[in-house]
């Protein structure tokens, strides 16, 4: 698993075709659930490498990509065009496991956020 600051949600590896769903968030509905599995699952299966969603210290949601060296399987462009494609078709999803984020871990008020 690659180096990452804070705390990891989920990650898949397209090396040990191995998913993994940090269980501190056991609390988040089965369907989002499965949905980051899908999601993760399929950019890894089409753009290889290890892809890492993670909430940095302020509860931003964050999503890290590596390969390993002298991987010429790993799409590297494909991987910029996927992830601004996942950010912008999963937007809301994104958002909602932020303010999640930051409610139950970072104990923030978040009621100004849900009136917009």
């Amino acid at each position: 698993m690659p180096e990452v600051q804070g705390v990891i949600l989920c990650a898949s590896s397209a090396y040990e075709e191995k998913y993994y769903f940090n269980q501190e968030f056991a609390n988040v509905p089965p369907s989002i659930q499965d949905e980051l599995k899908i999601l993760c699952v399929l950019y890894t299966a089409d753009i290889g490498g290890i892809l890492v969603l993670h909430f940095d210290e302020k509860g931003n949601l964050l999503m890290h990509v590596t390969a390993r060296e002298n991987d010429l399987l790993f799409d590297e462009i494909g991987s910029v065009l996927k992830i601004k494609q996942i950010q912008a078709d999963k937007r809301e999803l994104l958002e909602a496991l932020e303010m999640y984020y930051r409610a139950i871990f970072l104990h923030e008020d978040i009621s100004e956020l849900l009136e917009d």
